[in-house]
């Protein structure tokens, strides 16, 4: 079962690279073999090698070796980006056919309950109708601004491959889920502006989007290279903000609210679909780890004391922002939640996160005041194919007709 809850153990994470080695741009290297007379590479056409050599987009050296799979690294990598096998990171591979195996779309969720109880003016009280819609305010662009980071900061610096295979797969979902806020919206009848431009018109949600993106602007410098020290530390940075942050903590307080309602009977299309965006939520906080622990362990230097109090102040600082959003959305309580229930809560996912990147837990004693969310990835749940959705739904090739 995919459990956003379960740490992650050094199982995970490959131990056989050597530490941070200084990168040699391998195209160079060969190109400069054959044309001993050639004039020197000046630094920008060099940067521009290097930048191709991690993107794959360099030449085809012909005639070149075979792929020594010692050679894949996360990031800073001298084998070929464009060869996933021999493969090194079976746990990324692992998480792309799960993340196939989970696909799920939107429009297979009937609203038509959904419709009627927004309509009705007895359906949902005052309090639970604003929540509704902050909370897919907030989620209406998040999903966008992950997926941006995927295509526009992680792909290109991910140098490999298999890797790169479940950035894509990813990539997708984020489309999928973002179809889902257009699907809940378009059927309730509810105002497509103001829904998505709450991040720019709400402080709670804009704060939050705001001190993530912060954290790919500097990605986006046409310099930027992770073969440096500063450079490698602001990726990792980067994948925390999204993997972490963004994916880990931030999305759990809207779960939360949404699930509950949907525990209640209300809304329980918005509440399936929710709990199908969970369920991939899970797989890509934890390859965000997964990713994270790899490259620390391959590059030792990058994880020093100082980094790591930083990342804790990152923690925190999210922390704090995430409660100030559950304050915003449900300032009254609702749905047997309050803002000190989810204060709690915060606390104990903040710890588990801390946990999993192997550092020391921000709240001691924080405890979870909601087991249930828990249970709610686990969705291998028996029904009846003719009365109801399965809700298990894997495609085709990935079921057993036994």
């Amino acid at each position: 079962m995919l459990n956003w809850d379960t740490p992650l153990t050094s199982r995970n994470v490959s131990n056989t690279a050597p530490a941070h080695p200084n990168i040699v741009d391998a195209a160079s290297s060969q190109l400069a073999e054959v044309e001993t007379h050639a004039a020197p590479l000046t630094h920008a056409q060099q940067a521009t090698n290097d930048a191709a050599n991690k993107s794959g987009l360099d030449g085809i050296a012909q005639g070149a070796g075979r792929i020594d799979v010692s050679e894949k690294r996360i990031i800073n990598a001298t084998a070929d980006v464009n060869q996933i096998m021999p493969m090194k990171y079976t746990w990324a591979w692992e998480k792309y056919l799960a993340a196939c195996n989970n696909h799920w779309m939107p429009t297979e969720v009937s609203m038509q309950a959904d419709i009627a109880m927004w309509k009705s003016r007895d359906g949902l009280t005052p309090d639970e109708r604003a929540m509704v819609l902050r909370n897919l305010g907030f989620f209406a662009t998040a999903e966008s601004l992950v997926a941006n980071n995927i295509v526009l900061a992680i792909y290109k610096n991910i140098t490999n491959p298999e890797c790169r295979q479940y950035l894509l797969r990813q990539a997708f979902e984020e489309a999928i889920h973002t179809h889902t806020f257009q699907y809940i919206v378009d059927s309730l009848g509810l105002s497509e502006g103001e829904v998505f431009n709450m991040y720019r018109e709400v402080p709670s949600i804009t704060d939050k989007d705001s001190w993530a993106l912060k954290y790919t602007k500097g990605l986006m410098d046409g310099q930027f290279d992770t073969s440096t020290l500063e450079g490698a530390q602001s990726f990792l940075r980067d994948l925390v903000a999204f993997y972490v942050v963004f994916e880990g903590m931030w999305f759990y307080t809207g779960f939360a609210q949404i699930l509950s309602l949907g525990r209640r009977n209300k809304l329980t299309g918005i509440a399936e679909q929710y709990q199908y965006i969970m369920r991939d939520e899970s797989i890509h906080l934890n390859f965000g780890i997964d990713v994270i622990n790899t490259i620390r362990m391959e590059n030792p230097e990058l994880w020093t004391a100082a980094f790591q109090n930083e990342v804790l102040e990152m923690l925190r600082e999210a922390c704090e922002l995430e409660v100030a959003y559950a304050r915003d959305t449900m300032p009254n309580g609702l749905l047997g939640l309050n803002v000190e229930m989810c204060t709690e809560y915060m606390y104990f996912i903040t710890n588990r996160r801390c946990n999993q990147l192997g550092l020391p837990e921000l709240y001691a004693g924080a405890g979870n005041p909601f087991p249930w969310m828990s249970e709610a990835i686990d969705l291998k749940k028996e029904k009846n194919f003719f009365e109801t959705r399965v809700t298990e739904y894997q495609t085709g090739g990935a079921l057993s007709w036994d």
